[in-house]
């Protein structure tokens, strides 16, 4: 078994590749589902030696497959949006408290405590369904928070508009957390110029608004808030943990989540740092289901460790979906 208390008390680099590994073994071992995708590959752990020889299962296995490493009782099941009729993916947790662990630690190392901040949650795609491991994130943020005015807002943006304003005059710290369109819709209904709140978008028009990069989503969101930067988390349904950007769309990761990027022509091949690749995301806190994932987002890592997220793979591009063989 794998101590849980490692996972989040890693200190280094060599400590998280030791751990990863022992990981990487518990789920070979441990997951039907993960096991069989690894022997098609013909990877057995006495041929995984580092990181970069890990399999990393396709996001797209959670929409079709159970992903469980762990023989105990499902808590819960997160599942993601998707319009009607499409597959979701279903991310089963058998230990709710390893993912409030994740995400209290997570945002506690880029942000320190959130009892500190009035957290106004605007989340309205998520709140209208069941499953969402954000709005169960941002619920428990809310609730850990020590200030009377946290919520979550949904049609009432008018009072969102009056609380911003109150609270940012106050000069208390805020933290204001949505959906790309939400806030897009904030913004263009009223005007602010804030300087104690922190931006914060989740990404997703979610069929709302017409998809845009980043740079441009940032900017209008800068101009109508009136703040030098806009802030970002980077989390999916399939993961218990989160990366975070303070502005530029530069995103960090806590010391137990890593990003690898694949080459777009051979996904069994890990790139170098610097490379633009699909991104392989690392997330020790998935201890019960599977840490290694081959997600359908693009992206370049840098030599620090932080990472860039610059678009998707498109639905016809096969190539970068070329795992699906099994």
């Amino acid at each position: 078994m794998i101590d849980t208390n490692a996972i989040f008390n890693i200190e280094n680099k060599i400590e998280f590749e030791n751990l990863a590994l022992q990981v990487f073994k518990h789920q070979f071992n441990n997951n039907k589902v993960y096991r069989s995708f690894c022997d098609l590959l013909y990877k057995h752990p006495s041929d995984v030696k580092t990181i970069n020889d890990i399999p990393f299962l396709p996001i797209q296995f959670f929409k079709s497959h159970n992903i469980l490493s762990s023989q105990n009782k499902v808590e819960t099941t997160f599942t993601s949006s998707g319009t009607t009729g499409a597959l979701t993916s279903k991310h089963h947790v058998t230990n709710l408290n390893i993912y409030k662990e994740s995400f209290r630690l997570g945002f506690k190392y880029f942000y320190n405590n959130i009892e500190d901040y009035v957290v106004l949650a605007l989340l309205p795609s998520y709140l209208e369904r069941t499953g969402s491991s954000l709005i169960y994130m941002v619920d428990d943020m809310i609730s850990q928070s020590k200030h009377k005015e946290s919520g979550f807002y949904l049609d009432t943006i008018s009072d969102l508009k009056d609380t911003l304003i109150k609270l940012d005059s106050e000069g208390k710290k805020v933290l204001l957390i949505g959906v790309s369109f939400a806030l897009l819709d904030l913004v263009e209904a009223f005007k602010f110029n804030l300087k104690h709140t922190i931006i914060m978008e989740t990404g997703g028009m979610k069929g709302r608004r017409k998809e845009l990069i980043r740079a441009e989503l940032h900017q209008k969101l800068k101009q109508g808030f009136g703040v030098d930067y806009i802030h970002s988390e980077y989390g999916m349904t399939e993961l218990l943990s989160q990366g975070y950007s303070k502005g530029q769309g530069i995103f960090n990761t806590p010391k137990w989540m890593r990003i690898l990027t694949r080459d777009t022509e051979d996904a069994l091949s890990i790139q170098t740092v610097g490379k633009t690749g699909g991104i392989n995301v690392i997330d020790l806190a998935n201890i019960n289901s599977c840490s290694f994932i081959a997600t359908q987002d693009l992206g370049r890592v840098h030599h620090d460790g932080s990472f860039e997220v610059i678009g998707r793979f498109d639905n016809s591009d096969i190539r970068g979906c070329n795992l699906m063989v099994f």
